[in-house]
């Protein structure tokens, strides 16, 4: 598998370094680098094509978050890596919808496990920003709602696997599995994916990454 990733940020060293290291994966193939928003969209009307973004945002002055809706329309997942880690920074970007929210801070292995998970339809939210999404005033009694398969369904979600992937291992139908979503939503009142998430690991559904055993 080789995964092409598009690296959008205007810090050149940064962007040096980071070239090095995808350059050093076996996995990764660089498709082209960009310093702002307008670079981008040349290269995306000149049909550029990527498997996986990753995007700052902040750009010489405007918001990386522009950029979004226009990459996903290209079937282009998106990872936001950034110093962007205010809570409203992180819910804005949530809601445009990015596949996975990295620190710079990050290990470098960690940039690369993100890569490789988005490009095979998880989302990578580590816990450290999931704890910094909004807190959603929940009672605590609100997970007896939900039906025995619908908590399994939770959990899942909240290791980061997609709806295909669950499907498999309950022996469920991707839309099947859409549907007991888009019910888990509607009965928590919440809105993504990421936020059923925070909820499974606030309510002890499935435990904070590092202390679940394999």
């Amino acid at each position: 598998m080789n995964i092409s990733v598009i690296l959008i940020d205007d810090h050149p060293l940064f962007r040096k370094g980071l070239m090095h290291l995808l350059e050093s994966s076996a996995e990764v193939t660089v498709a082209g680098q960009f310093s702002d928003v307008a670079g981008t969209r040349q290269w995306l009307r000149e049909g550029g094509r990527a498997d996986v973004a990753l995007l700052d945002r902040v750009l010489r002055e405007e918001d990386g978050l522009v950029l979004v809706p226009e990459l996903k329309g290209r079937d282009i997942k998106v990872i936001m890596l950034t110093m962007a880690e205010e809570d409203h920074e992180i819910r804005a970007a949530i809601e445009q919808g990015v596949d996975g929210y990295i620190l710079k801070t990050s290990e470098p292995e960690q940039i690369l496990q993100a890569i490789v998970s988005v490009q095979r339809g998880g989302r990578v939210f580590p816990s450290h920003v999931m704890q910094k999404l909004a807190r959603v005033e929940l009672p605590t009694d609100i997970s007896t709602r939900l039906s025995a398969r619908e908590l399994e369904i939770v959990a899942f979600v909240a290791r980061g696997m997609s709806n295909r992937a669950i499907g498999d291992r309950l022996g469920l139908s991707e839309n099947t599995v859409r549907n007991h979503l888009r019910s888990i939503l509607e009965k928590l009142g919440l809105h993504n994916r990421v936020q059923v998430a925070t909820f499974a690991l606030e309510h002890g559904i499935v435990k904070k990454p590092g202390q679940e055993p394999e």
